[in-house]
């Protein structure tokens, strides 16, 4: 056996801890790596100047079993090569593609192809660390603000519960109709997105869809942390 494939064997084995990365990187996005116990849930804090969901999922990890991925920047954005692209729109070549172009209007096309492939070398790597384990979970923790809420779901989604449409900014987004049908029994909105967005805007919830594990995303208004904290607890409790 090679070192480096006696290392992962190690690794494997909770009596070596030490051998277990702390970090994964993407492009500009590096991600601490929490672990406590060895549940299948994968949690995921992706954007930096989200600090509501930063503070909530760091409190959730203290008393929760999971591995949990917490990006270390605190801005929305982080940088490719020379150019700066929304992280949560590098899971695919097409979605990664649109956002380089919008958030850098002025770079070259040779720019833009290079940073590509950065991100392609580099990318399933990030993609199997984040995605569960057969009958896992992996829920990412969103803030949104004014400009976006649940009703920007409502037309591309497959299924929708809305029991707090007065309280557009607080809802789930899933990938599995199982879990949908849980979910909307909570007091709380909920889309499903298992079909129904036909754009790939190069989210984690797209490439949860299209290779079909199951995938919350929990979004809640910047500086809610308590409302998102009860929201969390409703679907550890309920999914």
């Amino acid at each position: 056996m090679k070192r480096r494939e006696f290392l992962a064997a190690l690794a494997s084995f909770p009596f070596f801890p030490f051998l277990r990365p702390r970090h994964i990187s993407l492009a500009g996005a590096r991600f601490r790596i929490i672990r406590n116990g060895r549940s299948k849930r994968r949690y995921l804090l992706i954007h930096g100047n989200e600090e509501s969901a930063r503070e909530v999922i760091l409190r959730h990890m203290q008393t929760h079993e999971g591995i949990a991925y917490v990006v270390e920047s605190h801005t929305r954005n982080i940088p490719v090569e020379s150019l700066q692209i929304d992280p949560n729109r590098m899971f695919s070549r097409t979605g990664a593609e649109a956002s380089l172009k919008r958030l850098n209007a002025n770079a070259a096309p040779a720019a833009i192809q290079h940073a590509l492939g950065e991100l392609d070398r580099h990318r399933d790597k990030l993609l199997h660390a984040l995605t569960p384990p057969p009958a896992g979970l992996t829920i990412a923790l969103h803030n949104n603000s004014a400009g976006y809420s649940v009703t920007d779901e409502v037309p591309i989604s497959d299924q929708t519960s809305l029991r707090e449409p007065a309280n557009p900014h607080a809802f789930f987004l899933c990938t599995d109709p199982h879990d949908f049908d849980v979910l909307k029994t909570s007091p709380y909105n909920v889309v499903l997105q298992q079909h129904g967005p036909t754009v790939d805007d190069g989210s984690l919830s797209r490439q949860a869809a299209a290779r079909g594990f199951r995938y919350v995303n929990l979004e809640v208004g910047l500086g809610h942390p308590e409302r998102q904290h009860e929201m969390l607890s409703w679907l550890e409790w309920n999914l």
